[in-house]
């Protein structure tokens, strides 16, 4: 049974984050990203020294160590600190996405690649789409965009603890036509939007717990989502992995696929659901080893280990 919520904490929580808003609303986006920059630097300065912010230093330095072994200690640090900055951008940018991203304003701030078998199946509707995408670049606003350029699509994702900041962030995403389906209970919706060849997208590297898939991501088991390719392979849906990379430290993304994978490459094998679940987590390490400093690497992404697998040295996987 979840804990009750303090209603007062969570209206202070939301009056600061509209105060927030209303402060970044103010500016342009350069301004955003320079405060941005200054918070993530404050953060890993108060992470050598604080035991509550080090936790997320220790987590990113030691899944990079992990990831890269070859690479020496000065990248992993300067990698790990621009993760930090890439996602306090993510956090800004959700605010001011809505009016930088219109129909008529879409091409100054994002350039489409590899879009081409995409917009085609989305288009002819003659078959439902699953995307899948991770914590890299700006995942949020890979949704947004399609939405505003009027493909529909809808979106699963756990809503925020604190219901009214949840509701806002929420209607921010939503405003372009995008839909969010909460992920607890999704599977009769979700099997409803595919019955009518509509698109489903899901973040797909995130850790599944002790009964998920383990399948390997950057050299080491990661606990993923069954569901996912069970309902690909239910309804017969393409699975097309995403990404939105930012481009430079600006406001500027490269949104494209860089994997379809087809029904009939799944089909007859021992395993269809392990091998689809591996085909599009090994799609998504490509796109994340290609700018690295864009992941998320704080991300309890190797969390659960498979059974009879020790925990890891750490601790903080």
């Amino acid at each position: 049974m979840a804990k009750p919520r303090n209603k007062l904490v969570d209206w202070l929580q939301y009056l600061g984050l509209r105060v927030f808003a209303m402060f970044v609303h103010m500016f342009g986006w350069e301004a955003n990203h320079r405060t941005a920059r200054w918070i993530a630097g404050a953060v890993w300065w108060g992470g050598r020294r604080w035991g509550k912010l080090a936790r997320f230093e220790r987590r990113a330095t030691a899944h990079l160590r992990r990831s890269f072994p070859d690479w020496p200690e000065e990248r992993i640090e300067r990698v790990a600190k621009a993760s930090l900055r890439s996602f306090l951008y993510v956090a800004v940018e959700v605010l001011f996405t809505t009016r930088l991203i219109t129909p008529s304003t879409w091409r100054r701030y994002v350039v489409l690649e590899n879009q081409a078998e995409n917009v085609r199946l989305m288009l002819e509707r003659k078959t439902p789409l699953v995307y899948v995408t991770g914590h890299f670049g700006n995942w949020e606003v890979v949704g947004y965009t399609m939405a505003a350029l009027g493909f529909a699509n809808a979106a699963v994702a756990r809503p925020l603890d604190n219901a009214l900041v949840s509701d806002y962030v929420y209607g921010i995403r939503q405003k372009r036509g995008l839909t969010i389906l909460d992920k607890k209970g999704v599977t009769m919706r979700a099997d409803d939007i595919l019955d009518g060849n509509g698109s489903l997208s899901f973040i797909a590297d995130q850790d599944a717990g002790r009964k998920g898939c383990f399948v390997d991501f950057f050299g080491r088991k990661a606990s993923t989502y069954k569901s996912i390719a069970l309902l690909a392979m239910r309804h017969n849906a393409p699975v097309l992995v995403g990404y939105g990379r930012r481009l430079g430290e600006r406001y500027r993304f490269a949104i494209g696929v860089r994997r379809i994978i087809r029904p009939a490459e799944w089909e007859g094998r021992d395993d269809p659901m392990t091998w689809l679940t591996q085909e599009y987590t090994a799609a998504l390490e490509e796109v994340i080893r290609e700018a690295p400093e864009q992941y998320l690497w704080t991300h309890r992404r190797w969390k659960h280990r498979p059974k009879g697998e020790p925990p890891a040295p750490d601790g903080i996987a």
